[in-house]
């Protein structure tokens, strides 16, 4: 005959082992559903639409809305406000994007070295190009708008016109360099899955 604390003890823990079952079951086929072939399918696509839009809007203010501002508008403080305001929000779809593009990648390789691939390290450097253009480049190029007043009244001589346009040509190298840093990555990131489907 078993005594009253062994019977106490036995269902304690048989209950312990119900829970450890019902927590295995529940965070197994969430890791389950993570990790599937799906999810890793779903990341990719992530990595591949964010990278898309992020060249798609370079290329689109770079070669459409900047040479169309500045051939349409009746003056060039008009066209550089809206190119401007263009490259603000472009900078912040790129941030973005690149978050969640090294997020994406980590969730699907499951280890930090993956932010460590020539992929991962063309978006950081195309991340830390952007971030400089963004503020440490344009706000001194606004700040430089502001004293002149008006960029096509400033003298030609003027010094504000001439540290602008220097600014300016830092932006423009920026980037283009976030463009070609872009492409790169693209590659690299079809090169990738390439090799695993040769897998």
């Amino acid at each position: 005959m078993q005594s009253r604390g062994q019977l106490l003890r036995g269902n304690r823990d048989r209950s312990e082992q119900r829970d450890a079952c019902e927590e295995t079951r529940i965070f197994g086929s969430r890791g389950a559903v993570l990790y599937s072939a799906p999810m890793a399918s779903l990341l990719r696509t992530i990595e591949f639409v964010g990278l898309s839009l992020w060249l798609g809007s370079d290329v689109f203010l770079s070669f459409v809305v900047a040479p169309g501002a500045f051939r349409i508008l009746a003056s060039r403080d008009q066209a550089g406000a809206m190119v401007g305001y263009g490259l603000w929000w472009m900078h912040m779809i790129g941030v973005v994007c690149g978050i969640a593009i090294l997020l994406a990648r980590l969730l699907r390789m499951r280890t930090f070295a993956s932010l460590a691939t020539p992929a991962a390290l063309c978006l950081v450097l195309m991340i830390l190009l952007t971030v400089v253009s963004q503020h440490a480049v344009s706000p001194k190029m606004a700040a430089l708008r502001v004293q002149m007043g008006s960029i096509q009244a400033a003298a030609a001589d003027s010094p504000l016109l001439a540290e602008f346009s220097r600014l300016h040509r830092i932006s423009a190298s920026l980037e283009s360099g976030v463009l070609l840093t872009g492409f790169a990555a693209m590659y690299l990131m079809v090169k990738e899955l390439s090799a695993v489907v040769e897998v």
